[in-house]
């Protein structure tokens, strides 16, 4: 999973992609869309995996339609393009929402995140890998809504906080607090729950027997007979 960017107060570039590379596609060159597609739907995918679960390929898909009638009108580099495709990610999940009637909300639930890696499979060396990775971002998606949103985005999508704060509607500095307090409420669940494996272990040996003792109790008993 991609650590997110140092907070350094400004826009970072999308890690795979460059300058070169949007401008090339937003003039309709075939491969740098190609490029485009690769480094920015997995991200997209996991991040839609969170809003709207198994629906996520279809939004995706819908997104990308968006997406591509949109580019040749878009304008910025590679420092702003994962914000634009990931925004329109997020409104075309709330469509999805109100087209169902239900209120938007997070996916907590590791066989969904199973079902979104899935698609992007050639990432994992293994069953194991993908299910740990799918683990990890049910883990984030248990926070609370606003906490889940900007750890995801920061942390798997690798999105700046200012990137971040445009996708969201927020302002970088509440992008910064909302990931911070996730990320301590994350650290916090993994410290407790190592304790408690700990308590277990230990509560499963047993009490131990001091060396010796039992012989001693033996020899005792049998000298004085």
């Amino acid at each position: 999973m991609p650590a997110a960017d140092p907070d350094t107060g400004r826009r970072e570039p999308v890690a795979g992609l460059t300058d070169e590379v949007v401008s090339a596609a937003v003039a309709g060159d075939q491969r740098a869309i190609g490029v485009l597609f690769e480094v920015l739907h997995p991200r997209l995918s996991r991040y839609l995996g969170l809003m709207v679960g198994r629906d996520a390929e279809d939004v995706a898909s819908d997104t990308w339609i968006e997406v591509m009638r949109s580019l040749p009108r878009f304008v910025g580099g590679a420092d702003t393009i994962g914000a634009w495709v990931v925004g329109i990610g997020r409104n075309r999940a709330l469509t999805h929402f109100r087209r169902a009637q239900s209120r938007p909300r997070v996916v907590a639930d590791t066989g969904v995140f199973a079902d979104v890696l899935a698609a992007d499979s050639d990432t994992y060396g293994s069953v194991e890998e993908a299910m740990g990775t799918a683990d990890a971002l049910a883990r984030i998606a248990s926070l609370p809504r606003e906490q889940a949103e900007a750890v995801f985005l920061r942390s798997v999508v690798g999105l700046d906080a200012i990137s971040t704060a445009d996708v969201l509607g927020k302002r970088p500095g509440a992008v910064r607090t909302a990931c911070h307090r996730g990320l301590k409420k994350l650290e916090t669940q993994l410290e407790a729950e190592t304790g408690a494996g700990n308590t277990a272990e230990r509560a499963g040996a047993g009490p131990q027997r001091p060396t010796g003792v039992g012989n001693r109790s033996t020899t005792t008993s049998a000298g004085e007979t």
